[in-house]
């Protein structure tokens, strides 16, 4: 098997739901496990399968505990230890804040899985109640999905920016960062031909996160039966990540992975007979569709 390659595994919970793990190996020595905090998702982000799905289950603390157990058990032979937990799968991880908080402690603590607080992040799509909890409570790492720069398109395509919008969500990072040292976010942004990937887009994002201690981590769209989007050129990627880099900030990019296997990012769970509903497009990105 190719070391790059993603592998899923399948967990069958009591109420026979399934959700999913994603192991990803690296060229580097880096290996790392994505878990799932919730089975489907309330946030009905618009590029995102899983978010079709709605909420049905939050996952306990052990339910997430053990997908990072079972996957070093598992794997620690053929891909070495697992060095990193991402909560970058199913669901929205600050939605079920409480055993979030809980289980990622468990991952850092010596007498638990003993992890580096580093090497564990739980990622957002902009709660901001939960973030200032997560932010005062937790030694981990936050990632906050961003996805667009102005409030007309997040509102689109992320709804619950309608609830604690651009101004509030980066305000709220500003503030509570300056009194955690030494701690940066990680803004992930998938990149949406057409949408959100303009220069302008770039510009704009630079000025959004001025004052942040942030890194910047640019993801291909990975597309999915009933998507509405189309990905970014891998060679408009790359010059949206170049206005970046010359403005002096630290940018990752993230081309797609796993995206045959419906194991990338975005492409987890099985939306079945019951999907959340796609929102009106703004007229203005009817033709990019």
């Amino acid at each position: 098997m190719e070391q790059e390659r993603m592998l899923q595994i399948l967990f069958s919970l009591e109420n026979a739901s399934v959700i999913e793990t994603v192991v990803i190996p690296n060229a580097r020595g880096r290996t790392t496990v994505c878990v799932s905090s919730q089975v489907g998702c309330a946030m009905n982000c618009q590029f995102c399968f899983t978010g079709r799905m709605g909420l049905r289950k939050h996952l306990s603390t052990a339910e997430i505990v053990e997908q990072a157990v079972f996957a070093r058990k598992l794997f620690s032979d053929e891909f070495g230890s697992i060095t990193n937990v991402v909560f970058m799968g199913m669901g929205e991880p600050l939605h079920n804040v409480d055993n979030v908080i809980k289980a990622s402690a468990i991952m850092v603590d010596e007498q638990g899985l003993q992890f580096s607080p580093r090497k564990v992040t739980v990622s957002t799509s902009g709660l901001v109640p939960q973030i200032k909890r997560f932010l005062h409570e937790s030694k981990c790492d936050l990632a906050v999905s961003l996805n667009a720069t102005t409030d007309e398109v997040r509102n689109w395509i992320m709804p619950i920016n309608r609830k604690y919008n651009l101004n509030l969500l980066l305000g709220t990072l500003r503030e509570e960062l300056r009194l955690r040292r030494k701690s940066i976010v990680l803004f992930e942004y998938v990149m949406l031909a057409e949408v959100n990937d303009s220069m302008d887009d770039a510009k704009r994002l630079t000025e959004l996160v001025h004052g942040i201690s942030c890194k910047i981590n640019l993801i291909s769209f990975n597309p999915h039966s009933g998507s509405q989007f189309k990905p970014t050129p891998d060679e408009k990627i790359i010059e949206f990540r170049n206005i970046l880099i010359q403005s002096g900030l630290t940018v990752m990019v993230r081309l797609s992975r796993g995206d045959d296997q419906m194991a990338a990012c975005g492409q987890l769970g099985e939306p079945g007979d019951y999907q959340l509903p796609l929102l009106r497009v703004p007229d203005k990105f009817q033709v990019a569709l």
